[in-house]
């Protein structure tokens, strides 16, 4: 039996293409996913990512249990509302999962995590809690719905469509988040582009969704959500990066400090590891689309597509390769795309940013 999210009625009256995705029913597109994606890229346009889980971690302590139990150092976090992306690491060093963290109070962090990994993720923090902070509270908010507003133009259809948030929320700058009513407003996002995530009780969700449909923002499903963070090169769980890997495989380094005496956990086993793959970026010479798991050749070794597909923006195929430590940009490998070797390109991500094509 697949879960629902809150706006799923509002999925059904708008003919959405619906699928299971990580057990839940969510919209893969509304007609069109290269439509949805240039939307996003050009206007604005929203996303049901109540399948995500707001976790709220509440007690004294609760700073210090998340120095250990995430990567990042959780004290770059100092001023209300700021915001910190991150990997929580198993004790080998491999990503449990990736994660923002908010920092709201001394005694009020909030987590929000992948979908496919909530069940994992509360039980790897509930067994982490017994170790480390007994007294904490660990809360995940199924009583939250989130949707996500994105695109040059998600601000002002925002304030348009919920009255009295713009002062509050206008000057906020990215990865902030602000606390207005009974709204969670985050300017956050996985598209690349300008936008905020915002979570709402869940009796609220369908009436806050159709007063964006009336201010103008556009609907789209999952389907544009996979092309245009690919586009930003931004990982996705479970492709670019899991347990079997680690964030410096992974193109995440700049989410873990090593640095000062700070312990947590994954630390001895990253210091260990040898780091002799990297991820990088491809853009594909040939005719053809470049998909994960298919096979690069570099002079260096063989590698493998983490995430690939056509981007609509640069009209060509792109994708997240990890590959052996030495291949560098400029170089130009070999993918095997359907039992044919296609000449690739190594260039740098993100491949687009503010609708910019940057490769």
């Amino acid at each position: 039996m697949l879960k629902h999210t809150p706006l799923n009625g509002k999925h059904h009256e708008a003919n959405a293409k619906l699928v299971d995705f990580s057990g839940w029913e969510m919209p893969i597109h509304y007609g069109s996913q290269i439509e949805e994606h240039h939307i996003v890229r050009t206007d604005a346009g929203m996303f049901d990512v109540s399948h995500m889980l707001p976790v709220d971690i509440k007690g004294d302590g609760a700073r210090a249990f998340l120095r250990a139990l995430i990567a990042n150092n959780i004290d770059k976090l100092q001023t209300t509302g700021r915001a910190l992306y991150t990997c929580m690491l198993h004790e080998g060093g491999g990503v449990v999962d990736d994660l923002i963290v908010y920092f709201m109070s001394e005694s009020w962090f909030r987590l929000v995590v992948n979908a496919g990994c909530a069940d994992k993720d509360l039980a790897w923090m509930e067994a982490q809690r017994e170790k480390l902070a007994p007294r904490l509270n660990i809360t995940p908010r199924r009583d939250l719905a989130m949707i996500a507003i994105q695109g040059p133009d998600a601000a002002g259809k925002l304030w348009a469509a919920m009255p009295g948030t713009r002062e509050l929320a206008e000057t906020m700058k990215p990865f902030h988040a602000v606390v207005v009513g009974e709204m969670f407003i985050a300017r956050t996002g996985y598209t690349g582009e300008d936008g905020f995530e915002v979570m709402v009780p869940n009796k609220a969700a369908p009436f806050f969704w159709q007063a964006l449909l009336e201010a103008g923002v556009k609907p789209c499903g999952l389907g544009a959500r996979d092309t245009l963070r690919l586009e930003a090169g931004m990982n996705l769980y479970g492709q670019d990066m899991d347990e079997g890997v680690t964030p410096f495989d992974s193109g995440l380094a700049w989410t873990v400090d090593m640095g000062g005496e700070r312990d947590f956990i994954g630390k001895d086993a990253l210091l260990r590891l040898p780091r002799n793959r990297q991820l990088v970026g491809l853009k594909l010479l040939d005719r053809g689309v470049l998909r994960a798991h298919q096979s690069v050749f570099t002079a260096q070794g063989e590698g493998e597509i983490t995430s690939g597909s056509f981007s609509p923006t640069l009209n060509g195929s792109i994708a997240l390769a990890r590959v052996p430590v030495g291949v560098n940009l400029g170089d130009t490998v070999e993918v095997d795309v359907r039992g044919k070797r296609m000449k690739a390109a190594v260039v740098k991500y993100p491949f687009v940013r503010n609708g910019k094509a940057l490769v």
